[in-house]
């Protein structure tokens, strides 16, 4: 009997289309891929379907990614196959933060109705603390006011299961190896000060109990966090403005019954 194997990601089966044009010599060691653009139109996909193979290759040690210069090939074989063997928690970093966005809108809008005085000073608490760290800023230092004013809105749905769902969600953000090499090409951290401006935004939602705007709200921050980190990361050009997934179509949602 056949052992089934598992279906590859859609970043993957991408990944190893470009491994196969190094290890087959068609890019040499030393010389630079194309550009992301370039590739994915070469391969029919998204840009960003490029950029996380290109994370998954720079994490087997086929390719250096140098910002401002492009993507060499510095090994014809995987030094590393990691991420191949991995039973779990191999989703891109795009991918997560799509699943992120869904679950967390709907949450924020449900703590809209649900937040109690308590649930606020916790969130007002959690802002407090990122402020902090933001006086402090570097792009390694820790983000628990990030994270606990995440995790003040989903207890201030009173529900334990949306409690759990946002805590794995965020432990598998942790341990993503993915996502982990993502940031490693982050050059500063003042891109948390736009997270912060939005946390606030949600935090005036959910204060006025409006869970359409702290829907809306949440949604948007998630949204801007996916594409800062694109631009962030790409190495070609700063300001394109390709995304992974077409994004849930939130303003259809919101429209006002008629």
């Amino acid at each position: 009997m056949k052992t089934p194997v598992s279906p590859q990601r859609p970043y993957q089966e991408v990944g190893e289309m470009l491994r196969n044009m190094i290890t087959q010599k068609q890019v040499a060691v030393g010389e630079r891929l194309p550009p992301e653009r370039e590739l994915a139109q070469q391969l029919n996909v998204t840009r960003t379907l490029v950029r996380e193979a290109l994370i998954m290759l720079e994490l087997e040690g086929l390719i250096e990614v140098r910002r401002g210069a492009g993507i060499y090939v510095i090994n014809d074989t995987p030094v590393s196959r990691a991420l191949a063997h991995s039973a779990s928690n191999d989703a891109g970093p795009f991918e997560m933060l799509q699943a992120r966005q869904l679950l967390e809108s709907n949450i924020a809008e449900f703590a809209a109705l649900q937040a109690t005085r308590e649930d606020i000073v916790k969130m007002r608490q959690a802002l407090a603390l990122e402020e902090r760290e933001l006086a402090q800023a570097t792009v390694d230092q820790s983000e628990d006011g990030d994270r606990n004013f995440h995790l003040a809105i989903a207890e201030a749905t009173h529900n334990s299961m949306l409690v759990e769902l946002f805590k794995q969600s965020w432990q598998w953000r942790e341990d993503n190896v993915m996502w982990s090499q993502l940031h490693r090409h982050l050059v500063d951290s003042d891109y948390r000060r736009q997270w912060l401006e939005d946390h606030k935004k949600i935090l005036a939602a959910l204060i006025k109990k409006d869970a359409r705007a702290a829907k809306q709200a949440m949604w948007q921050h998630l949204e801007n966090v996916k594409q800062r980190l694109l631009e962030f990361s790409d190495v070609d050009d700063i300001d394109f403005d390709g995304y992974l997934f077409d994004s849930w179509p939130l303003h259809s949602s919101l429209t006002p019954d008629r």
